[in-house]
């Protein structure tokens, strides 16, 4: 039986609605993380937080605690462009983590990790390839990521022009960089909630939405996995 660990950083409602929740809830070095088991798999959802220091850390935690043989990252971010409108639902193939910045002493590009050839962060391929044969209508993106809400056009408008970015959030680079550390493969599905000239408002106002669709392709894409 495959063991799964699932990252969600504000969306957990959705999981607890769609699965049931408190009776299958444990305390895991400081995080909430609750059990899940079908006949294919047993998946082990632990709700982060916001921001890429809780996501890293919780992402260890699933692959040190639960020995988990891939990570699943759904959630809710921030369109960048006009084609991300409201709940279009998208795959992250590379992540940017822009607030990175080693300029000041290797003239290198904001974003730019030692460890990689280029500023993007890549996600698992094979899963990427296969989350695309099981759902093709899934968009294909690049996230930019870091520890801020980009609430304004001008900003979201920006992040596309520097990085080529379609959608932003607050947590991808972290999960990605510690699976990509541990050798555990990872697969990051969101849907949108906010449109570029969305912010605060407009994501308060769909988050439950959007999580709902994004959790409900994910389990999809999971059910099929070989």
């Amino acid at each position: 039986m495959k063991s799964i660990g699932m990252l969600v950083a504000v969306e957990i409602s959705s999981v607890l609605s769609r699965y049931g929740g408190e009776g299958r809830k444990e305390v895991k070095h400081g995080f909430n993380v609750y059990n899940y088991e079908t006949a294919e798999y047993t998946l082990h959802v632990v709700n982060s937080g916001v921001g890429e220091l809780a996501a890293a850390a919780a992402t260890q935690m699933l692959i040190d605690t639960y020995n988990v043989e891939m990570v699943v990252n759904f959630g809710v971010v921030g369109g960048l462009t006009a084609e991300m409108a409201q709940c279009r639902t998208c795959i992250v193939e590379k992540i940017v983590h822009y607030d990175f910045d080693l300029s000041q002493i290797d003239p290198v590009p904001v974003g730019k990790y030692p460890d990689y050839d280029d500023i993007f962060i890549p996600t698992d391929a094979k899963l990427f390839k296969r989350a695309l044969e099981i759902e093709p209508e899934l968009k294909p993106v690049i996230c930019a990521s870091a520890d801020k809400f980009v609430g304004t056009a001008e900003g979201k408008k920006k992040l596309n022009e520097l990085y080529g970015a379609e959608i932003c959030e607050m947590e991808a680079a972290g999960i990605a960089l510690t699976c990509n550390r541990c050798g555990v493969p990872f697969l990051s599905v969101k849907t949108v909630s906010d449109s570029i000239d969305g912010g605060a408002d407009e994501f308060y106002a769909a988050v439950n939405e959007s999580s709902a669709i994004c959790l409900e392709i994910t389990e999809r894409i999971i059910k099929e996995l070989k």
